[in-house]
């Protein structure tokens, strides 16, 4: 049972979306904009709405649909391109619009997945948190690490992301995906598997890119090209990543207490031989 509902004369649905790298867009179907009690102000749904929405008393996943037209809320054709919202938690709730309270009745949390654009205009479908319920879990023995690089929770390795993070600027580029800092004096692959994020330019708050190689002379090359070309002076924010095997979690994290791989499993063709004629 939900603890309280709001007024069926005076409700209004509100939908608040969090970005993994910390973007928050607030939207209201008010006609005017909304500002909670809080003082969290959420923007009328003049560019978009909220369609499909649908929710059954069985362990079938809820569903909705975010509909819109780009540059309302910061909804941007770059932002979404970009990947910016891809995974993002998404939090429904209806409120009064004579005393607007930010969640005061909660209807679904759900997951941004595919998004489609059409000219000006966008789709993206959102599935309920409660679809976590559906995936199969389970411990997988693997020689590679399956911990979170970074993490501070169970699941994370510890390693602290903030004291490793490094900035800089371009000195040169190559590529929308190979870029070079002459100033870097990091080691070879340092960096690879890491992630790299503009801080100026027109890349500038646009999803991070995981780095596939790096060179000494200061050289990255990324999995995915960025999505506007980078230029020499651009900004940058640069995380060493981890290619999750043991030789690294020990030799160059010295973290091997935290390493959750298991190196020694024999392969079947060992293990089949044991009892074999």
């Amino acid at each position: 049972m939900k603890p309280q509902v709001a007024p069926y004369e005076t409700a209004v649905k509100c939908l608040r979306i969090v970005c993994n790298n910390g973007l928050t867009v607030r939207l209201t179907r008010y006609p005017v904009d909304l500002v909670m009690s809080n003082g969290q102000v959420y923007q009328t749904g003049t560019g978009y709405d909220f369609t499909g929405y649908s929710a059954t008393s069985s362990m079938s996943p809820s569903a909705i649909d975010l509909d819109g037209f780009l540059g309302f809320a910061g909804v941007t054709r770059d932002a979404l391109s970009s990947g910016v919202f891809d995974g993002a938690r998404c939090y429904l709730f209806a409120t009064s619009f004579l005393n607007p309270v930010e969640d005061y009745e909660p209807i679904v949390a759900s997951i941004m997945g595919k998004t489609t654009l059409e000219d000006n205009r966008y789709r993206v479908e959102e599935m309920s948190l409660v679809d976590a319920l559906n995936q199969s879990v389970g411990k997988t023995y693997t020689a590679a690490c399956p911990k979170t690089f970074g993490g501070q929770e169970y699941a994370g390795c510890k390693i602290n992301l903030a004291a490793i993070t490094v900035t800089g600027t371009l000195s040169a580029v190559t590529s929308a995906s190979i870029l070079r800092d002459a100033s870097r004096s990091e080691a070879a692959d340092y960096f690879a598997a890491g992630t790299l994020q503009f801080t100026s330019g027109p890349n500038a708050g646009l999803k991070p890119m995981e780095v596939k190689r790096h060179e000494a002379d200061g050289t990255l090359e990324v999995v995915e090209p960025f999505y506007y070309p980078p230029s020499i002076g651009d900004a940058y924010t640069l995380i060493p990543g981890c290619r999750k095997r043991q030789a690294d979690c020990r030799d160059k994290w010295a973290n091997i207490l935290n390493f959750g791989g298991y190196s020694n499993i024999p392969t079947s063709s060992q293990y089949a031989q044991i009892g074999g004629k």
